[in-house]
């Protein structure tokens, strides 16, 4: 997995490509998800569900709460803007 600060090209469903930086890999309830900042700023982070080489997005509204929960409890990210993730995997 990519480090922290670290640029990740992501690839939509059309093979469009999104460039984001990964701002962290956090371990809620036994899974790891990776919180991936846009490219611009001015958009939300998103979450990605990690499964193997797989990031999924996070579709259940329960466990996106409870990541972003997760994240508020971190003092680095209690700021953080996180937005509902796309509908995007990526291998």
């Amino acid at each position: 997995m990519t480090q922290r600060g670290e640029s990740i090209t992501l690839l939509d469903d059309e093979g469009k490509s999104h460039e984001f930086t990964l701002v962290e890999v956090i371990e809620v309830a036994s899974q790891r998800y990776a919180v991936l900042q846009p490219e611009d700023e001015d958009e939300g982070a998103v979450l990605f569900r990690v499964e193997g080489e797989t990031l999924t997005p996070v579709g259940d509204d329960e466990e996106f709460d409870r990541v972003v929960d997760a994240l508020r409890e971190l003092d680095e990210y209690d700021d953080l803007t996180v937005d509902s993730s796309p509908d995007r995997e990526v291998n």
